[in-house]
């Protein structure tokens, strides 16, 4: 019992060691690049079912890079990818259906998703409107992602800065030719919620 509760408190004192709460300041040496974290990342998306519920989904393989310039932080830059076979709907099968038939991803012919920024607008202390091209289906077209800088500190395991975002956005699928079901109860729009953190590169 007494060697569990020193290995508990040496435990708690690594944890410690590894965490600060956050900082919304832009400070200086914030700037740089940074390589998100799959484990601390997560984008969740929704259509109406039948218009009696929202079918909500997610995808589990993201990865990306964010250049920080917290001097004029509209100059920042973010490239984000995404497997599309790593969507996961609590369902295994219509996770591999919704992947691979041609009538949804289609993955053997577009292997991935990917938004990469082509401009950021700031609109408050901490907020602001990133403007890029989304590529799905093997089309692009533009998305615009509403997004709070929700601070800079030092995450769990993680020897450098770590800083966090959330966005939401939205965009109608069959601006992709995704058009499966629409009309007949399955909503056109897609809406986004991310929370992503980036670790110091």
């Amino acid at each position: 019992m007494k060697t569990r509760r020193i290995i508990a408190t040496l435990a708690s004192v690594l944890l410690a060691s590894c965490y600060t709460p956050p900082v919304v300041d832009l400070a200086p040496d914030i700037a740089g690049n940074y390589v998100l974290d799959p484990a601390h990342t997560s984008v969740v998306w929704r259509i109406s079912h039948a218009g009696i519920s929202n079918y909500t989904a997610r995808f589990d393989d993201i990865r990306g890079t964010l250049f920080f310039d917290p001097f004029a932080p509209q100059n920042s830059r973010v490239d984000i990818i995404i497997d599309p076979t790593s969507v996961s709907t609590g369902d295994a099968e219509f996770d591999e259906t919704i992947a691979e038939s041609g009538n949804y991803f289609n993955v053997g012919k577009h292997p991935q998703i990917r938004f990469i920024s082509t401009s950021i607008q700031i609109t408050g202390d901490n907020a602001g409107l990133i403007m890029g091209n989304l590529t799905f289906r093997g089309q692009t077209k533009p998305l615009v992602l509403e997004t709070v800088f929700n601070g800079a500190g030092k995450s769990f395991g993680h020897k450098g800065k770590t800083l966090g975002f959330s966005a939401t956005g939205t965009f109608l699928r069959s601006d992709f030719g995704l058009t499966t079901l629409r009309g007949f109860g399955i909503g056109d729009e897609i809406n986004l919620q991310i929370e992503t953190e980036f670790n110091e590169n």
